[in-house]
């Protein structure tokens, strides 16, 4: 039985929203994923809100709901490193702010129509006979 477009993007969502706790917890942990080369942690950071971005891009096309998620995203990275300066054992840096908002503005650029239709490409496999 072919999975519904409608349920397709509730997993999604839920997936995404897997996606934001995962970059959450990365973010406040003691014990950070270590990126061992020059400026790993900047990769780490383009990597994460690219994802995040590219992810949430595929559920909707319209300007204002990506730019509300570009918003958000930016606005998560943001907050995540003024939390990490509450702690004794993170550190507060603003260049890891600009980096998540290159990730952010990298996958907006590459999301549809420009980049791949993933979702929409799952959506077809699940739908046919």
């Amino acid at each position: 039985m072919p999975i519904q477009a409608v349920a397709v993007r509730r997993i999604w969502r839920a997936v995404g929203f897997g996606l934001v706790a995962l970059v959450i917890w990365l973010s406040l942990t003691p014990q950070p994923i270590e990126i061992p080369v020059e400026n790993g942690d900047k990769l780490g950071h383009v990597a994460a809100y690219a994802t995040l971005m590219f992810w949430f891009a595929q559920l909707d096309a319209r300007h204002r709901m990506r730019l509300a998620y570009a918003i958000g995203f930016v606005m998560l990275g943001v907050a995540l490193e003024f939390a990490q300066r509450l702690t004794d054992y993170r550190t507060f840096e603003v260049a890891d702010m600009g980096a998540d908002a290159v990730g952010v503005l990298f996958a907006w650029v590459a999301s549809p129509p420009r980049g791949p239709d993933v979702i929409g490409f799952v959506e077809r496999v699940l739908s046919a006979p």
